[in-house]
């Protein structure tokens, strides 16, 4: 069996109130915990719920008098329903005031009723949704938000791949170029809505993993190449990978330690753009392990020793 519910104390009300004082305790608190003002709070979502309830009933002269004259013995009113039922308004529908404009009515197994089941025992009929203007109450799904994980490779080109969400599969594309945290919106694959409202959004955050050679700005990728010493001397040619694949990279006599070369459109996508960044290489020497004894001889006398 269901429990009483005290709607007076849920409105915060005198048994005496009237409607202009019922329409107050209302309008304050519905503002207070309403959906769109405290979209991911789900016990202000239960309160508004409440408050809602409260209102419904109390609003209309012959469910408050019901309720008053059962009380906790709500249960007994039998003979009180059939009274109801045979003045043809089995349906459990009633009418209050809309403290926002225009008029509540609230009707018995309405699209998106959450009533209680006190509610539903005490009046009949499976729940109470709200309506205005004999329009079903439309509420907003809520917003998910995910997070995807890609390699710096997925992101060289569009790329597309399968999410599961909330049950259902969704095709998504991921843009070329896009960035680590960046979010991507996607419009009515949220949570569905209540009372034929709209579904909320999908948000997707990407999460770019960037190996640890490179170091990405934007578009532009920066990578430090380690040469070694008789190259950076001597001159030649070194084998770099980039992103896009392995490429040939001259380096000239003589080239000093942390010299930066840029190796241009070899960087990723511009996002949403029609360019390529840049990649940039900073070669640094690497010195020999050790040394023979003819090469020790030949550096002692080009130091002078």
């Amino acid at each position: 069996m269901a429990q009483f519910i005290d709607y007076y104390q849920t409105l915060g009300v005198d048994k005496t109130a009237d409607e202009k004082q019922l329409k107050k305790a209302f309008r304050k608190l519905a503002r207070k915990y309403h959906p769109d003002v405290a979209p991911d709070d789900a016990e202000a979502e239960q309160k508004f719920k409440a408050v809602n309830e409260a209102y419904a009933v109390l609003s209309d002269p012959e469910k408050r008098a019901k309720y008053d004259k059962y009380g906790k013995d709500w249960e007994h009113a039998e003979a009180f329903e059939q009274a109801r039922q045979q003045r043809g308004n089995a349906t459990g529908g009633f009418a209050g005031g809309n403290p926002f404009g225009g008029e509540y009515t609230y009707t018995s197994g309405g699209e998106g009723a959450d009533f209680s089941d006190f509610f539903r025992d005490m009046f009949g009929g499976g729940g109470a949704g709200a309506r205005f203007g004999g329009q079903s109450r439309a509420f907003r799904g809520r917003d998910i938000e995910a997070e995807l994980h890609v390699d710096l490779q997925d992101v060289l080109e569009d790329n597309k791949q399968i999410l599961t969400v909330n049950g259902k599969q969704l095709r998504v594309t991921i843009p070329a170029g896009v960035e680590d945290g960046q979010t991507l919106r996607l419009r009515g694959q949220g949570s569905p809505g209540a009372g034929g409202g709209p579904a909320g959004d999908l948000f997707i955050t990407f999460r770019v993993n960037t190996p640890p050679a490179y170091r990405r700005e934007g578009a532009d990728l920066y990578k430090s190449v380690e040469v070694d010493l008789y190259t950076m001397l001597l001159g030649g040619k070194i084998t770099v990978d980039t992103p896009t694949g392995a490429v040939n990279l001259p380096v000239a006599a003589n080239t000093p330690n942390g010299k930066r070369v840029r190796l241009k459109g070899k960087g990723l996508p511009e996002y949403k753009g029609q360019a390529s960044g840049d990649l940039y290489l900073e070669l640094t020497v690497r010195l020999p392990a050790s040394l023979s004894g003819e090469e020790k001889e030949t550096f002692e006398r080009l130091a002078g020793r």
